[in-house]
């Protein structure tokens, strides 16, 4: 488990690198389709990123919600709505 954490807070990283690229973009007045190139580019990532986590987080958390039996399935199952809703 620790090896992927570190794999997601790598993905994470660079993501905040392409938010700050952004930033900078957006503050140097860069051309509208680089900025929404990149865009899509940080979405992807963004994306991606959170499809490792389920695929690293799932099986603990459908566990813990096995023996949790207070809810914690709903809970789960209504983030990974979420998730699913904002791709």
């Amino acid at each position: 488990m620790d090896e992927d954490r570190k794999k997601i807070l790598n993905r994470l990283k660079r993501i905040e690198g392409q938010i700050r690229g952004l930033q900078r973009m957006v503050e140097n007045d860069a051309p509208c389709e680089d900025i929404l190139t990149q865009f899509s580019a940080a979405t992807s990532a963004m994306k991606k990123a959170g499809v490792a986590v389920i695929r690293i987080y799932m099986a603990n958390c459908l566990a813990k919600a096995v023996e949790d039996r207070n809810g914690s399935i709903e809970e789960f199952e209504k983030a990974l709505a979420r998730y699913i809703s904002m791709s």
